[in-house]
């Protein structure tokens, strides 16, 4: 009998699969043992683990499990830290979805149960083609709590910004290509178009309306005197909205630019915290030209102990930052797409930094602009994805070694 078991858990928000098998694939147990998503059931998998442990004379134990949004996280530390476990030496693998969901494709016409997929997890575990998952840092997990938060904050402001624009355009269909401007979200653009429609901007006098540029600009306009112009001039050749779709769309407008506010105080009062907390760590990142505190704590709270990472390529490849290989004879495909795998969070937060960096340094602008050129579509989204990439080495440096920034490709103690 083998002397290792492995427990397969199918985890859900309220009730769990376990299946318990030996190295050989042998089922220790006919049927799989449910139990609830929460202490007590933890409670009780630990209790019924190890009755089996002693009854087939086990001495190490390997947990496998979903990495199913927030729901494996509680169990996976409760096991970790029972003291009642630790005599078995437990390992724990809390595997991607996409690797359980190819790993089953190998067995024919297996049907969808809770009790099958626990078996199937216990099987992949069992052979051995993923490696153990460390208990969660807590020195990173609160950081990482806000950053990810950040993410979805900023996702859901690209979203209200866009619906606010057709709906600027619903009102004044000229203004988001001839916004005189910088910012057609500023506090003086967004004065006009709450405040006016096209007909009150034509047919208002023009030093009225430069007096209300200059009021909502805070005199720092550079020249309010043209845009006034501008904005009456597209305010001419803008059509003329309904006055029964008006109103409502008004209505709309204005409930969508209250969101657009409301987020951005939230992303205020977040990156304040980030930044906070951001000092409990020794870092370096923001000794590199165009990456402050957010980005550096978005990096920080993915990549976590950057000791479990043996090389930048397996940095590259847990950002996701890697393209699929299609090859067969002498065929080699140039255009291929990244893997569809990764931590997004941590790839979102390199692609935002390297926007940043080829802004504000040489190597990396002269990186980008080679890349920019060698395609005729998609340049930037191409350029830019293949600069964060270029990005990677110099961060696993940086956080192996400690090291500060230099310009010419060069990091110092």
């Amino acid at each position: 009998m083998s002397s290792t078991l492995i427990v397969g858990i199918d985890i859900s928000s309220e009730l769990n699969a376990a299946s318990f098998i030996d190295e050989a694939g042998n089922r220790l147990v006919k049927k799989s043992l449910f139990f609830p998503n929460d202490l007590d059931g933890a409670q009780q998998l630990v209790d019924f683990t190890i009755s089996l442990a002693q009854q087939f004379n086990i001495s190490s134990i390997k947990f496998g499990m979903e990495a199913t949004s927030h729901y494996a996280w509680h169990l996976h530390t409760f096991l970790a830290s029972s003291p009642e476990l630790a005599p078995f030496n437990p390992l724990f693998y809390v595997i991607n979805p996409s690797i359980i969901k190819s790993f089953k494709g190998a067995y024919i016409h297996l049907p969808k149960t809770d009790s099958v997929d626990a078996t199937v997890i216990a099987e992949c575990v069992r052979f051995g083609q993923v490696k153990p998952t460390p208990l969660p840092d807590l020195r990173y997990a609160a950081l990482q709590r806000l950053t990810r938060m950040r993410y979805h904050i900023v996702r859901s402001l690209v979203r209200e910004k866009n619906r606010a624009l057709s709906l600027i355009s619903f009102k004044f269909s000229t203004y988001p290509s001839e916004c005189p401007f910088s910012n057609i979200f500023g506090k003086a653009s967004l004065a006009i178009i709450e405040n006016f429609t096209p007909d009150d901007i034509a047919s208002m006098p023009l030093d009225d309306l430069i007096d209300f540029i200059v009021k909502n600009g805070n005199n720092r306009l550079s020249d309010p005197t043209q845009i006034a112009k501008t904005l009456k001039a597209a305010a001419n050749r803008a059509y003329r909205l309904h006055p029964d779709l008006a109103e409502a769309n008004d209505l709309a407008l204005s409930m969508t630019l209250e969101n657009i506010r409301f987020l951005e105080s939230q992303l205020k009062k977040l990156d304040g915290e980030i930044s906070r907390q951001l000092k409990a760590f020794n870092q370096t990142l923001t000794t590199i030209p165009g990456i402050g505190d957010v980005l550096a704590a978005g990096i920080i709270a993915e990549i976590g102990d950057i000791k479990t990472f043996n090389n930048e390529a397996a940095l590259a490849k847990y950002a996701g930052l890697i393209w699929n290989k299609y090859q067969s004879g002498n065929f080699n495909a140039q255009d291929t797409s990244l893997v569809k795998c990764g931590d997004q969070y941590l790839r979102y937060y390199l692609v935002e930094a390297a926007n940043c960096v080829r802004v504000h340094t040489v190597r990396f602008k002269e990186y980008y602009n080679k890349k920019y050129r060698e395609v005729p579509k998609h340049q930037h989204k191409r350029a830019l994805v293949l600069t964060a990439r270029r990005l990677i080495p110099l961060i696993f440096a940086m956080l192996s070694k400690g090291q500060i920034y230099q310009e010419r490709g060069v990091v110092s103690i």
